[in-house]
């Protein structure tokens, strides 16, 4: 997929004799989180063009996997974390990047094989909640998810009710449209008539909505 998808010229290399100094392994606790954010896309024969199926596949990486991560541009996900909530959410939650970021810092050791967790098989894309797509939106809908249509642009996308208030939809920065990503909400937003939403004029996006029941 491609929100796991990251390029980089040439492996920032660990070097072997870097001390070790955590008590995080690659075999009891970064396997784990690999496997289920980064080996959808970092696989053999994946989009990414590299793998990190494996400790002896990562391991050449680590440096640039902890820069990528710190940098959230590692898995790619294109939305500021907070505004609105998405149950697709691919980004990695801050104790993952802690931990590491702490892996590679204290020398990025494999740890004992006999705790690795069964390699992943790939999985297909979760399906899109049914609905239907729009450019526009009057109310009163359901809110299911947004699709942004740009490329290198951020914007915040809020929904101004009548009564005053206003409900954070999404806030993208530095997506791709390559990614062709829908942002589906773990509930869906309700709208209700004379909704607003206001976003950056420059911006196009597709609204994934249905009628309220």
């Amino acid at each position: 997929m491609r929100w796991l998808t990251f390029a980089l010229a040439l492996p920032a290399i660990v070097q072997a004799h870097d001390p070790i100094s955590t008590k995080l392994t690659w075999a009891q606790e970064i396997s784990r989180i690999v496997y289920k954010r980064c080996v959808g896309c970092h696989r053999p024969e994946g989009k990414s063009p590299m793998s990190l199926l494996t400790y002896e596949d990562a391991r050449p990486w680590a440096k640039a996997i902890k820069e990528q991560v710190l940098n959230r541009q590692m898995p790619p996900w294109g939305a500021v974390k907070g505004f609105g909530d998405f149950s697709n959410d691919a980004s990695l939650t801050q104790d993952e990047m802690n931990r590491i970021a702490e892996w590679v810092e204290g020398g990025a050791p494999e740890g004992d094989t006999i705790y690795l967790p069964p390699t992943p098989k790939p999985v297909p894309a979760p399906a899109l909640p049914r609905g239907v797509r729009t450019r526009t939106v009057t109310g009163p809908v359901e809110l299911l998810g947004i699709r942004p249509m740009i490329s290198a642009e951020s914007t915040q996308v809020v929904a101004h009710l009548p009564d005053g208030s206003a409900i954070p939809l999404l806030w993208l920065r530095n997506y791709k449209a390559a990614w062709n990503r829908t942002f589906v909400y773990r509930e869906p937003v309700i709208l209700p008539r004379g909704v607003r939403i206001e976003a950056n004029p420059r911006v196009r996006f597709e609204f994934l909505i249905r009628n309220p029941k």
